[in-house]
């Protein structure tokens, strides 16, 4: 298609984001039935324990039991016609049978931690799937399409076909998958590859839905459906893993069907046998009631939660939310890791990293940045932040007849000169010389960004960028590689050269660069096929088909995307790397206090029912004994509240 000179067109700013489509905690039905158990239960609790007559407190507690049981009992009922004996349906019964021998505050106060669990539970899975369809968002709803005859037509994204041709201009997102045709500009592809700083595009180069056009109109030619772009290859992705994610259990859930089985029957037995060889029904029932409150596994619940909450409110306080007591179990299996590049183990942010002037140019380093400075000043790039940051402190003088070629650079006059800061690359070679291009070469080997700054027409000097490594990267990969015994992969859609800088900085051999968002999906399921347990840290809405893909994820907090924080299974908050091997390591300890709890569990119930069993356990010491082995638990478990565990667990 041939072009003809134009006005370029006036920037348009970059439209708002969407408002996020939220789930509201109440719009769920579990949370609902969750709040009304606990308000029942909190309205009968004082009223029990101030002596008032049944009368007043026991239809509260009922409710209670109806409010926060009815659910689980109606799954686990749903479950036994699986031939599953679902172990929400036994604290059910386990609280029915609590009330039946009067035990009716211990039952309701297990109804509601069961149902409160579960509208949890239901809320990270409603929000999870309101950040998938919200990432829909970034594509935009509307193209300009052009006719073969030239003219502009907005039309629906979904309309458009293979082939078709559409205008993107200063500031808008792309509307589909393509090439561009004609027009040069900055695409901010960050959401679909990672990289830290926008893309010069020209003819021919590939370009992605959703992603931002900086400066400059590109027209670009559709090649690709619109429902099978990147972007929405993404949120199949994510949705995908969720839906095909193994369901994860707590390590004492492992053995539940067969406890739990076994618990039923010998209840049952040991109501039913008797009455068959003529004994009194009301001692029979204590007796049965009896061992079922000592036998049930309440107190093997709270064996396992106590650790694990303990773990979680500790790595909160510093800076680190788990979602769940499950994941807090998850992040201590973890034997491989993998790494985003950008936000994840850099900052995020470029920064200029070399000012080399050049022989003959007059310049000294300090001289050629304030030049390049003032050129970039009125620029809005992020490398022309980058300049001005990296000036401060100097006298940079005023500039004037500033002009922005896009995919180009910039020029302006400084103090009576010239001064152009360019990409080298979209130069002609006698532009920079040779001198300039063997400077421009040896930055680019080393996994920067090259940028050529000149003066009067003639190369001064060459500016080296890159994104800088957290201070503590390198300490976060050696305890991970000490943890798991294996050094953690990068995985980066970033460029080869600066992945492989980056990686040796931080201590990682095996770099995997250039990735897609499902090529890193695709890495992590590969190693996971192998038996691994992967651990995923990223950032982006291109790491959340591996976060979600992963055994765990972890996102950092401070600037990760809504996808990345809700499909992971923890955040860093803070955005401390440092904390996730501490994590790692205080997850182990919790593991431990698990087994130590229950073993002590264990005891306590084999003791007590072996009593039942073989002798007269009476109702009152076997109610003490059950419950005393939870308060000792219970106790142990809360010793990973204090600062002290954290201490412990943070890698030498």
């Amino acid at each position: 298609m041939s072009t003809t000179e134009t006005k370029p067109p006036e920037p348009r700013p970059a439209p708002p984001p969407a408002p996020r489509r939220r789930t509201r905690v109440l719009a769920l039905p579990e949370a609902r039935w969750a709040l009304a158990a606990l308000v029942l239960f909190l309205a009968a609790l004082p009223l029990d324990l101030a002596g008032a007559p049944a009368w007043t407190w026991g239809p509260l507690y009922a409710a209670a039991y109806a409010a926060g049981g009815w659910e689980p009992a109606w799954a686990g009922l749903g479950a036994l016609r699986d031939r599953t004996l679902d172990v929400d349906l036994l604290m059910v019964v386990a609280a029915i049978g609590a009330a039946a021998i009067g035990q009716v505050l211990d039952g309701a106060l297990l109804i509601v931690i069961f149902a409160t669990s579960g509208a949890l539970e239901a809320l990270a899975t409603a929000r999870t799937a309101d950040s998938v369809r919200g990432l829909l968002d970034l594509a935009p709803a509307t193209a300009t399409r052009i006719s073969d005859g030239g003219a502009e037509e907005a039309v629906a994204t979904d309309r458009l076909a293979v082939g078709d041709t559409i205008l993107v201009r200063p500031g808008e997102r792309i509307g589909a998958d393509g090439r561009v045709l004609d027009g040069a500009g900055d695409v901010d592809q960050a959401t679909i590859t990672g990289e830290p700083l926008p893309v010069a595009k020209g003819p021919g180069d590939e370009v992605f839905a959703g992603t931002l056009n900086g400066t400059g109109a590109l027209r670009v030619k559709v090649d690709r459906d619109p429902a099978d772009s990147v972007i929405a290859r993404i949120v199949a992705m994510v949705e995908e893993a969720s839906r095909t994610k193994a369901p994860t259990q707590l390590f004492v859930e492992k053995v539940e069907q067969r406890y739990s089985l076994g618990m039923v029957a010998a209840t049952i037995a040991l109501f039913a046998a008797p009455l068959l060889f003529g004994a009194a029904l009301q001692p029979t029932l204590l007796r049965a009631m009896t061992f079922m409150i000592v036998a049930s596994p309440c107190a093997v619940v709270l064996a396992t939660m106590p650790p694990l909450l303990s773990a979680i409110a500790n790595a909160g306080r510093h800076g680190v939310l788990v979602k769940s007591a499950v994941v807090m179990e998850r992040v201590g299996q973890v034997d491989a890791v993998a790494f985003d590049k950008t936000g994840t183990l850099t900052e995020g942010t470029p920064r200029v990293t070399d000012v080399r002037p050049l022989a003959g140019s007059g310049l000294d380093a300090a001289a050629l940045l304030r030049l390049a400075a003032a050129a970039e000043h009125a620029s809005e790039h992020p490398l022309a932040r980058a300049v001005a940051d990296a000036a401060r402190g100097l006298d940079v003088p005023p500039a004037a007849d500033f002009a922005s070629t896009p995919g180009v650079g910039v020029t302006a006059t400084v103090e009576g000169r010239t001064v152009a800061v360019a990409n080298p690359a979209r130069l002609p070679d006698a532009a920079a010389g040779r001198a300039a291009a063997e400077v421009v070469a040896g930055l680019e080997d080393e996994g920067r960004t090259a940028v050529l700054v000149l003066v009067d027409g003639t190369a001064a000097g060459v500016l080296g960028i890159a994104d800088r490594l957290r201070e503590e990267a390198a300490g976060t990969v050696a305890a991970l590689t000490a943890l798991t015994g294996t050094s953690p992969f990068l995985a980066t859609g970033d460029n080869p050269r600066a992945a492989a800088r980056l990686a040796a900085e931080a201590g990682i051999a095996d770099v995997r660069a250039g990735l897609l968002p499902q090529d890193k999906a695709a890495a992590v399921r590969e190693l996971a096929e192998t038996g691994r347990k992967v651990l995923v840290v990223g950032d982006g809405v291109n790491d959340a088909p591996a976060l979600a893909a992963a055994h765990t994820g972890i996102a950092m907090g401070r600037a990760g995307s809504d996808l990345a924080l809700e499909t992971a299974d923890a955040v860093v908050v803070r955005d401390e790397l440092g904390t996730v091997p501490t994590l790692v390591s205080l997850s182990r300890a919790a593991r431990r206090l698990v087994v130590q709890n229950l073993v002590i569990a264990g005891v306590f119930i084999t003791g007590l029912v072996v009593w039942d069993l073989a002798g007269r356990l009476p109702l009152p010491l076997g109610v003490a004994g059950h419950e005393g082995s939870t308060v000792i638990v219970g106790l142990n478990g809360l010793r990973l509240l204090a600062d002290s565990a954290w201490r412990r667990a943070r890698p030498a």
